[in-house]
């Protein structure tokens, strides 16, 4: 028997149990046979099939060469398994006991609930949250191991520029919530909305400072971007993560930082700071007397969003799965109520819509970076 005629055998063993699994009517519209190398052997034994089978089912059966189908082959032939079947590893870029860590931990908490297996939280802080990308990156794409971060790992990457591409080696999975920043200032500066403050750095230039957490940090950019948008000069004092600067601004050491509402809100309430402005382009509900600083300056917006994204490669049928499941824990009261608690404002979305949101924030902070001439640590 020739190559051809026992190919075409087992491939009609193929066809009658598929057509015992789907319907005696399989096929009931044009085939498709993808082959990845044109004029190979491979691809000469596929015509043959598609000449032959055309003639048995009665419908067409086309030959295409693509290149990337073997990455489609690849992905076909996955496993349509349960996910997950065992624990999941979080990579959190930062330190325990911050932003991105409480955050992590509520969806971790209510995946385990959702999907039955432990979402472990692996906490790998350094150089502006590269350190835990680059472990994410590196990590096998079989959706057990994902990374929920804030956007500093996209601050940091524009500025840092590390040997790794972060953002191309990456599959994001969901947008589920943001933080607006408010601008906060020592109460004996005599100004009273973002407007004076802006007067106030021009009349006196390079003598007010601000705090931020970290060069290449969200709040370290996100400051930089009000800089440079208002036209002021103003000094910029880097402190190792955002719960460090807070005394200092306290103490009156330091005039203004630009902070997550949930740091500053008790002390501006009790007096101790004054509130100008908040980062997001309308008033947070928690804030409902505090204007937008686009107010002051015109088309300026900011929040430190939150997401989960998995490295290049994890199958999309998992990916979508993780999606699903985030879009849904997100409409738990409990995990709003929590959420609140935190100062987090609850989104979700699409794959797609992360994906637009991480090159969009990238391209960004990397064009301020050039245009400010900012200079890593």
């Amino acid at each position: 028997m020739s190559i051809s005629r026992y190919v075409l055998c087992l491939l009609s063993m193929i066809v009658t149990s598929a057509g015992v699994a789907y319907g005696q009517n399989y096929p009931n519209k044009p085939v498709r046979i993808v082959t990845t190398e044109p004029g190979s052997g491979s691809d000469f034994v596929s015509r043959l099939i598609a000449q032959e089978m055309t003639g048995i089912w009665g419908q067409p059966v086309v030959v295409e060469n693509r290149a990337r189908a073997a990455g489609m082959i690849a992905q076909a032939s996955i496993p349509r398994e349960p996910y997950p079947t065992r624990p999941v590893r979080v990579i959190v870029p930062f330190a325990a006991g911050g932003g991105s860590d409480l955050a992590a931990r509520l969806v971790a908490q209510v995946l385990f609930k959702e999907l039955g297996q432990p979402f472990v939280i692996d906490n790998r802080p350094g150089a502006g949250a590269l350190v835990g990308t680059k472990i994410l990156v590196e990590s096998v794409p079989d959706g057990y191991t994902i990374m929920i971060s804030t956007s500093s790992w996209l601050t940091s990457a524009a500025m840092r520029k590390p040997a790794f591409d972060p953002i191309n080696n990456v599959a994001p999975i969901v947008e589920f919530g943001y933080n607006p920043f408010v601008l906060a200032v020592h109460p004996s500066l005599p100004v009273k909305t973002a407007k004076e403050f802006i007067a106030l750095a021009r009349a006196r230039p390079g003598e007010l400072a601000y705090g931020h957490s970290g060069a290449g940090s969200i709040t370290h950019l996100a400051t930089v971007l009000f800089v440079h948008m208002a036209k002021i000069n103003v000094l910029a004092v880097p402190y190792k993560g955002g719960g460090a600067m807070l005394p200092d601004l306290l103490a009156g050491r330091i005039e203004a930082i630009l902070s997550g509402l949930v740091n500053v809100l008790p002390h501006a309430q009790s007096g101790r700071l004054r509130l100008l402005g908040v980062s997001t382009a309308r008033r947070a509900s928690e804030l409902p007397d505090v204007p937008p600083l686009a107010d002051a300056v015109p088309g300026y917006s900011v929040a430190s969003w939150f997401g989960a994204v998995a490295p290049k490669g994890t199958p999309l049928p998992i990916v979508e799965r993780l999606n699903a499941a985030i879009n849904k824990i997100i409409k738990y009261p409990e995990f709003r109520k929590t959420a609140a608690a935190e100062g987090m404002t609850v989104t979700g979305g699409t794959t797609e819509d992360i994906n637009k949101l991480v090159r969009g924030d990238y391209e960004r902070w990397a064009r301020l970076v050039k245009e400010a001439n900012i200079k890593g640590d």
